[in-house]
């Protein structure tokens, strides 16, 4: 936990985020350049479209959506009598755009009630550190924020959450390693109605393995905000690591049959993860992407937006000079 710590950079309210085309520059590298090449002089036969089938699965796209993305393209292709392959580049763009939304991708903050935000997500995701960035970035609008660290299955998750307390000043809430999830919960809103917080952010444990234990507890977590603070505005983001592909799409699945799933925080997504994956997770479940994750400062955990995304995987080198 030290380590993870000591990883994590200092909060600069003066730093500015690098753009979303730059912190792609590994994804890109990854996909979408040789993508590019599919189109490049190349004539409008079987042979692009059986290659561009085979780059597309290897972006984490998923077979099924692959096969409708190409069917799809084909036909578009067809009705707008395109000769030129660059041209259907920039087709395949319009599909990847329109198959993800910025609609609902929003975290909306209700003035005048409390607003929890319930984070799940198996561990090693990024899951503490997203709601440590989320935190601050609540903090710095001005928001009254209270994290309650109820994965107490995981101590290192609680002494991770407590520095990010201790740096941005935000309150947290825990009890010992070990200890009942649901107390934290309890207290934790209890806390957030005496003392009037905007925000609640809870951390909870997350246990794939065993579905029935998770189903059980989440329950019994919806069970006392229900209880405790029904008139509360309530999100449920699922933290899924970009790098995973296609098991983070099945973790998505997997939570999203045992919680209210509003919305997903995909991490890592500066490192070796394909982009493709935010289309898929997005066209598949119709659960809205609310951020990303593209590095460690905080800036660097970004709101999700459609256009700027898809602009950004495809922009290559060339289309900068």
């Amino acid at each position: 936990i030290d380590e993870e710590i000591k990883r994590q950079p200092e909060e600069n309210t003066a730093e500015k985020p690098k753009p979303l085309k730059e912190r792609l520059v590994t994804t890109k590298k990854g996909f979408f350049t040789k993508l590019k090449e599919v189109f490049t002089g190349k004539p409008i036969d079987d042979e692009m479209y059986e290659e561009l089938e085979d780059l597309l699965i290897q972006s984490d796209l998923g077979f099924d959506m692959t096969l409708r993305t190409i069917e799809e393209l084909e036909e578009r292709v067809k009705k707008a009598k395109v000769k030129d392959s660059e041209e259907v580049y920039e087709i395949l763009k319009q599909i990847l755009r329109e198959k993800i939304s910025s609609e609902n991708s929003a975290l909306d903050i209700v003035d005048g009630k409390l607003n929890i935000i319930l984070v799940v997500g198996v561990n090693g995701v990024g899951k503490t550190t997203s709601i440590g960035k989320i935190a601050s970035k609540l903090k710095q609008k001005n928001k009254k924020v209270i994290i309650g660290a109820a994965d107490t299955f995981r101590a290192a998750a609680i002494e991770q959450l407590e520095e990010w307390g201790k740096r941005t000043g935000v309150e947290v809430i825990k009890q010992s390693h070990g200890s009942d999830p649901g107390a934290v919960v309890f207290d934790t809103i209890s806390t957030a109605r005496s003392k009037k917080y905007d925000v609640a952010i809870i951390d909870t444990a997350g246990r794939l393995h065993n579905k029935k234990n998770l189903m059980e507890e989440l329950h019994k977590i919806y069970r006392i905000l229900e209880k405790e603070y029904p008139e509360a505005y309530l999100e449920t983001l699922v933290v899924l690591d970009g790098t995973t592909g296609q098991n983070a799409l099945q973790q998505a699945r997997q939570f999203a049959e045992v919680a209210n799933v509003t919305g997903i925080i995909l991490t890592k997504l500066d490192g070796t993860a394909k982009g493709g994956i935010a289309v898929a997770i997005q066209s598949e479940l119709d659960i809205p992407v609310k951020y990303i994750g593209v590095g460690e400062s905080i800036h660097d955990l970004q709101k999700f937006d459609a256009d700027q995304f898809v602009n950004a995987l495809f922009h290559t080198s060339e289309e900068n000079a």
